[in-house]
This record gives C-alpha cells, sequence and structure tokens, in this order.
C-alpha cells in the first residue's frame, strides 16, 4: 500500500489503530478507504457501489464499538468491503472471491470480526437479537450488539419477524437501517416508501435523550415508567406530526434520519446510543456508490461491475458479439416472446430484475411484471395467488435463494398443483460468490415434493422449448433450472416447440457404458465422451440427456437399465439425494442391478473461485468425467 497515498489507512491494521484517531482525521480516513475499495475492485472484481455507500457507517462502529468484543452484525455482507480492510484483511484483500482467498461474504469462520454468515438478506436482526439475548443470560451486560441493514433487506419478511420479536424481549440492541432506497435494483414496495417519507426532528431527538437521561438518573426511569412515557410520548408525536412512526409503535426508540456520509455526525449519535438501555433503531440516509460518480449515477449497473479504469469509469466488457448469450438473457427475451402470445402470462421477481433479465419485459410491459422486493416465499405465494385465478406468473428466483421459499413451495404451490412455472437461475456452481450462493440443493430439495415437473435444459434451445411447454395447459407446477453464465448456442433463437413432459433424448449410441447427464453439464459430458473414445480403443459410450428430474423418462431408462452394466450419471447438484440418486432408486425398484457411479457435488459446502477451478476441486471437470466413464 502507498503510504504517501493512504497515509493513515496505511497505519490501521486492527480497529484498536482506528481508534487511537482523532474525529477530526476521521473524513480523510474515510476518503482513503473509498479509493482504496475503488482501486482494489477495479481489478479484482467484486460487489462495488454498495461497499462505498458504508463507508463512513463502517468507520463509525469500528471507532466507537470495541469490536469484536463488542457485535456488529451486518445484513446483505457485499456492503462489508471496508469493514474487511479494516479488520485485519487489507494485505490480504487483493485475494477476495479468488479460490482460496478471502471469502465473499463475512463469516466467522474466516474472522472473530465476522460475527455471522450474511450472504443472503435479512437475516441481521434475528442474529443480532440472539447475541444480544446470550450476552444478557451471560451476565455480560458491557456487550453491544448492533445490527446493520440495508440495501432492501427491510423488506423480508424475516426482517419484520426480527423487528416483531425485538419489540418483545427485553434487549439493548440498535438496529442501524442503512437507507439507500435500493437492494440491487432500485428497492420497491410500502416500507421502502415509508422510510423515504419518514422524517423526525433531530432537535427533538437530543432534547428527547437528554431528558431521559436526567429521568434514568433521578431514578424516575424504571422499565414500566419508560414503556409508559414512551407510549405517551408517540402518541403525541404523532398527533402533531399527523406520522405515526412504525418503529416507536412498537416500543422502538428511533433516531433520524441523519446523513450517514457525516462522518462526525454519525460518530456523535453513536456515542449517544451506545449505553442507552433498550432497542433503539438509528435510521441513516446514504447513497450507495457514494464517492465514485459513475456508481452514484447508475447503482444497479455498478452493483458488480466487473473491471474498469478507476480514473475514467469505463468498465472494461470484453466483446461478447460472437458469444452465445447468457441463460438469463434467453430467459428474458423468451419470456417476452410468450408474454407477446399468451396474455395470461405475467412476471415475478424478488428485487432481481436486471439480475434476471426479466427486466426486458418489464420495459414492455410494466403493468405485467412484479418485482416485490426482497421476499422469496412471498414471490412464491403470490404467483401461486395469480395461478389460482387464472392467470401464468412466471416466478423467477436465483436458485439459492428459493431456499427460503421451501414451505411456500410445497404449502402454497405444489398442495393445489397451481400452474406456476418457477424458473430458478444460478442453479448448480455459480463461482467466485461462493457457499452462500452455490445454487446446490434445488434438485434433492424439490424432488420428494408432489405435484412438481422438475426440468433442466441441455442449452438455449432446450430452455425456449421447456419455458414454452410450461405455459400450455394442463401441466400445473413447473420447475425449470438452468445456471449462470453463457450458454452454448451463437443461433439460440429456434421456433419453440413443446417437450413432452417426462421425455428425455438419446444424443448418442453406445454399446459399453451409458451416461446420463441433467442440464448443461451434459455439453461436458458430450466433450469428455467424444474425448474418452478417441483415447481408448475399443471403449463405446452412449449419451443420455434425461432433460426431467421428474417425472424421470421411464421408457429410457428400462432401455438403459436392460442393456447396460456400467451407467454413469451427472448433474450440476448435490449427489445425495439428486438425479442420481434417482436413477438408482428407479432401477432398484425395477429389479436392474447395474453399477452407478455418481457424479455430482459432494456433502459439504463448495468454496468460492470459478467455476472451473470448482469443477477440478469438486472432481467434475472433463478429466474426471473420463476418468468415470472408463472406471471399471
Amino acid at each position: 500500500m502507498d503510504k504517501e497515498k493512504f497515509s493513515l489507512l496505511s497505519n490501521i491494521k486492527y480497529p484498536e489503530d482506528l481508534r487511537k484517531l482523532s474525529i477530526d482525521e476521521l473524513p480523510e480516513l474515510c476518503r482513503e478507504l473509498r479509493e482504496d475499495i475503488i482501486e482494489e475492485v477495479a481489478v479484482n472484481p467484486g460487489h462495488f457501489a454498495s461497499s462505498l455507500g458504508v463507508v463512513e457507517i463502517t468507520v463509525a462502529l469500528h471507532y466507537i464499538y470495541n469490536t469484536p468484543y463488542d457485535r456488529i452484525v451486518w445484513d446483505v455482507g457485499h456492503q462489508a468491503y471496508g469493514h474487511k480492510i479494516l479488520t485485519g484483511r487489507r494485505d490480504a484483500f487483493c485475494t477476495n472471491r479468488k479460490l482460496h482467498g478471502i471469502r465473499p461474504f463475512p463469516t466467522p469462520l474466516e474472522s472473530e470480526y465476522d460475527t455471522f454468515a450474511c450472504g443472503h438478506a435479512s437475516n441481521s436482526i434475528s442474529a443480532a437479537l440472539g447475541m444480544a439475548v446470550a450476552a444478557k443470560q451471560k451476565g455480560e451486560n458491557d456487550r453491544h450488539v448492533v445490527a446493520v441493514i440495508g440495501d432492501g433487506a427491510m423488506s423480508g419478511g424475516l426482517a419484520f419477524e426480527g423487528i416483531n420479536n425485538v419489540s418483545s424481549t427485553p434487549n439493548d440492541l440498535l438496529i442501524i437501517l442503512n437507507d439507500n432506497d435500493m437492494s440491487i435494483d432500485r428497492a420497491v414496495g410500502g416500507m421502502e416508501k415509508y422510510l423515504l417519507n419518514l422524517d423526525t426532528n433531530d432537535t427533538y431527538n437530543r432534547l428527547r435523550f437528554k431528558a431521559s437521561q436526567w429521568l434514568h438518573s433521578k431514578g424516575y426511569l424504571n422499565d414500566d415508567r419508560r414503556k409508559g412515557i414512551l407510549r405517551l410520548n408517540n402518541a403525541l408525536k404523532s398527533a402533531l406530526s399527523h406520522q405515526q412512526n412504525i418503529f416507536e409503535g412498537m416500543n422502538i426508540r428511533y433516531f433520524g434520519p441523519f446523513d450517514g456520509h457525516d462522518i462526525r455526525e454519525v460518530v456523535r449519535v453513536l456515542r449517544q446510543l451506545k449505553d442507552m438501555k433498550g432497542p433503539k433503531l438509528l435510521h441513516l440516509h446514504t447513497t450507495k456508490g457514494k464517492g465514485y460518480e459513475p456508481a452514484e449515477k447508475s447503482a444497479t449497473i455498478w452493483h458488480a461491475p466487473g473491471k474498469f479504469d478507476p480514473e475514467t469509469g469505463e468498465r472494461l466488457v470484453s466483446d461478447t458479439s460472437n458469444q452465445p448469450p447468457k441463460y438469463q438473457d434467453v430467459f428474458g427475451n423468451t419470456l417476452l416472446e410468450l408474454a407477446r402470445q399468451n396474455h395470461n402470462i405475467v412476471g415475478v421477481t424478488p428485487a432481481m430484475p436486471t439480475g434476471c433479465s426479466m427486466s426486458i419485459m418489464m420495459k414492455q410491459m410494466p403493468d405485467r411484471v412484479f418485482d416485490v422486493g426482497i421476499a422469496e416465499g412471498h414471490a412464491v405465494t403470490f404467483s401461486a395467488g395469480m395461478a389460482k385465478d387464472g392467470l401464468m406468473p412466471f416466478c423467477n428466483i436465483y436458485s439459492s435463494f428459493a431456499q427460503r421459499a421451501y414451505d411456500n413451495i410445497i404449502h402454497d404451490m405444489a398442495l393445489l398443483s397451481l400452474p406456476v412455472v418457477l424458473c430458478l437461475d444460478r442453479a448448480g456452481l455459480v463461482g467466485e460468490d461462493g457457499p452462500t450462493h452455490h445454487g446446490a440443493f434445488d434438485l434433492a430439495a424439490l424432488r420428494p415434493v408432489p405435484h412438481l415437473t422438475i426440468a433442466s435444459p441441455m442449452n438455449e434451445h432446450e430452455l425456449r422449448n421447456l419455458m414454452y411447454s410450461a405455459q400450455l395447459p394442463h401441466h400445473g407446477c413447473y420447475v425449470i433450472r438452468y445456471p449462470r453464465g453463457n450458454g452454448v448456442l451463437t443461433d439460440w433463437r429456434n421456433p419453440m416447440q413443446e417437450i413432452v413432459t417426462g421425455t428425455g433424448r438419446k444424443l448418442k449410441e453406445g454399446t459399453d457404458v451409458a451416461v446420463l447427464t441433467l442440464g448443461p453439464i451434459g455439453n461436458d459430458a458430450a466433450e469428455a465422451i467424444a474425448e474418452v473414445e478417441k483415447e481408448t480403443e475399443g471403449l463405446s459410450v452412449a449419451h443420455y440427456d434425461m432433460r426431467f428430474l421428474k417425472p424421470l423418462d421411464e421408457k429410457l431408462l428400462h432401455e438403459i437399465g436392460s442393456r447396460f452394466n456400467r451407467i454413469v450419471t451427472i448433474e450440476d447438484g448435490v449427489r445425495m439425494g439428486g438425479f442420481g440418486s434417482a436413477v438408482i432408486e428407479w432401477m432398484s425398484d425395477h429389479d436392474y442391478h447395474p453399477h452407478v457411479i455418481r457424479m455430482g457435488l459432494p456433502d459439504e459446502f463448495v468454496e468460492h473461485g470459478t467455476i472451473a477451478q470448482l469443477r477440478e476441486i469438486v472432481h467434475m471437470d472433463k478429466k474426471s468425467i473420463k476418468e468415470a466413464i472408463i472406471k471399471e
């Protein structure tokens, strides 16, 4: 690190070093920290705009609180780059998201300063309340706990559940609401509009705080009296302002909104609130991408921009004109095409219209696409409600986020066999975002659920055909899963045709070994089969693209079971309970007894790295497929 350019930051390894600075030095430290994030992420891509937006909050928290003894619980971990740099990982930050390097999101497995796992949104309040209660139970009354929630995470149902419990459980928790009116795309919903309009007078808050301190010092403010005074105070303020504060209505003291980029003000307020008893919420307005003009103007694009020139703001995007499109873009364009033909089709996404490319239909048909915010369970049940009364919802959720909607899929969608098309983007290994984001479990988790059709396309033509098939009458609940990244076809816009449910296809004849694949990993298998037959004289390998996990193509399986003693199954999901397990169960049930090698993800959480690196680690690369085929 350039010690002249980063004169303050270069001397800070841990927060105890930060606390040696004067408050007047903090604005310069924030400038240096922001500049360091810009320089690092420009060459080592990652989440960008969110971390720039919380620089002052991050510095203030570690300045005021005795971390790691005091607990800071981050929500939506992509805002924590500054936190990582200030907590012993500055020199290693260049390895962020790289194989064996710093993990993409905070986790206690990496640092004692990371108090909880936070790859998915909305869990900070619940986790922080648990820590606050644990501190009280253990007599650690000097331990402070702070939850930092923002980037649209307040719209998640778990956040509401946590707040409800905070209001009724004895605790001294501080909730910091980082309000930037954004998630990845612009935040939506009633809570976001409420926060945008919420205002509380700063002078009033200061006077009330001083009054409460005086009453407490005189012994007039025990718990019962404090609650009564709060209720009276809230009623008077609501009457005068003609506005009900939802947090104070739940007996959670509200402070703000304040400017989250005024480091001196944030430090002052945190000092005031630090030893205040009872639950509190500090509302801070911030700007996503603060301090880097291109990111401030286009926060969605700069959420994770890839490599860029830090001086000019030019994103270094490679030429993809001759490359196959991303699966998400094929989905988005195909959905619009289908929606023009079928007026009952609507789109639903939980805060990811750009990420899943539903934004393509949203621009053309804004009244038929619903961004419901970070609320995956609601997205599924909302879709089921529309399906119940005649619409055809395409509900697009990233595979790992859909885990949060498991009960909704079972109880609200499958139970009534409602015609919802659940499209699981980012299925399988996703790469640098790591274990919180790998779409590893959807096949195994959904396979036992009745009334579900579960399919995975091998290429873009198959994706379009499956989407077309799913919206035809009488198909009920239909799940389509596909990976992150590019497909394999440049000429992808085929005339769509129906794929009969539960039918696979034989791609190649063979006599010695049958390779059964599900989804795009079948393309890697096809290459491996071609190479291994060239390299191994006399070996004949058959290849079947099964297409459907449920229902399985029983006609193909009878053919395979009767002809082959050796079978290799390959899936981009967990091996335990997935596609390979389904094939073994079927073979056993029908009195076939081939030797089956199942290839899939192991019974462990897979680290972060490029997809090619991870496939090699978990033995799902082309070399491993070839080894499995020739294995006796």
